[in-house]
């Protein structure tokens, strides 16, 4: 009987030991298998542009292949010489659009949330489901809307055009909404209150410092969407002088039609213009992990 009981506490101390089953192992493996190929289907065409950008006309459409060309800097000298510097042109746009309408939009996202947070007022919720249901509207919906507006008050065709329908970004207020509610205690706000600071006093001084690490989220996030936006300046805009980046590339690629070598300058300058988006990721990124090392000291 010892002999046939034996080997029932050894099956007990294996399973005991909490090792996953080889089944369970592969079940745990979908959701990094699932990463890896949306990381592939995402990389892939950047890692494309970054290659055909190398290459000469002759080599572009002769060849399909991921060897790097010869081609980079005539491919560079050729573009930054179209129409007598156009694309530093587009580009500036592009930083305009994009600058100031990212810092006015995150301002406008922080105080928002910030009352929504912190302030109970008349009309607090139906605010808030109403931003909620912004959040769900698809913007393209509202470049043609935007567009009748700004040609009835006489602004269409102009900066103001695309800056003014950039302001407001639902999902910027909801996110600051919900770091404020979390990030800024409301005993600190009180404590401010009874040492003599009014409202402005406390937001500026207490609150803002403390919403730094969401605001940099919400400027980033608004800033990579006004530089890849194309619907609304592309609506908005009729002079060429004037266009952002992506209507500029839509330009030189309707173009290439009758003039194949201006696809080259497209491929160039769509590999030119993820380098502000890089190395402003790389650039902000310490304000994330400033945040998280600060989340772990309050824990």
């Amino acid at each position: 009987m010892s002999t046939a009981t034996a080997p029932r506490p050894v099956r007990q101390r294996r399973l005991a030991t909490g090792r996953p089953r080889p089944a369970s192992r592969r079940t745990a493996m979908l959701p990094t298998v699932a990463l890896l190929l949306g990381a592939l289907y995402c990389l892939v065409p950047v890692a494309w542009v970054l290659v055909a950008s190398t290459k000469s006309s002759s080599e572009l459409f002769s060849t399909f292949t991921f060897v790097p060309g010869t081609g980079l800097l005539e491919n560079l000298g050729d573009l930054f010489a179209y129409g007598d510097g156009q694309y530093l042109r587009w580009v500036w746009n592009s930083v305009i659009f994009a600058g100031v309408g990212a810092v006015a939009c995150t301002l406008v996202s922080t105080m928002a949330g910030y009352a929504l947070a912190k302030y109970d007022f008349p009309g607090r919720k139906a605010a808030f489901y109403a931003i909620l249901g912004g959040v769900l509207l698809p913007g393209i919906t509202l470049a043609v809307p935007q567009y009748l507006l700004m040609s009835t008050i006489g602004l269409a065709g102009t900066y103001w055009s695309v800056l003014l329908p950039c302001l407001i970004s639902p999902f910027g207020i909801f996110l600051a909404r919900v770091y404020a509610g979390s990030a800024v205690p409301t005993d600190t706000m009180e404590a401010a209150r009874i040492d003599g600071a009014n409202d402005a006093r406390v937001f500026t001084s207490v609150a803002l410092p403390m919403m730094v690490p969401g605001m940099v989220t919400v400027f980033l996030l608004q800033f990579v969407s006004i530089w890849n936006n194309f619907l609304l300046p592309f609506i908005m805009l009729s002079d060429e002088r004037m266009y952002p980046l992506t209507v500029g590339l839509y330009t030189l690629l309707s173009k290439g039609s009758g003039t194949p070598s201006l696809y080259s300058l497209a491929i160039i300058g769509a590999a030119v213009a993820i380098v502000p988006l890089v190395a402003m990721m790389l650039v902000l990124q310490r304000y994330w992990r400033l945040d998280l090392i600060s989340g772990g000291l309050k824990g």
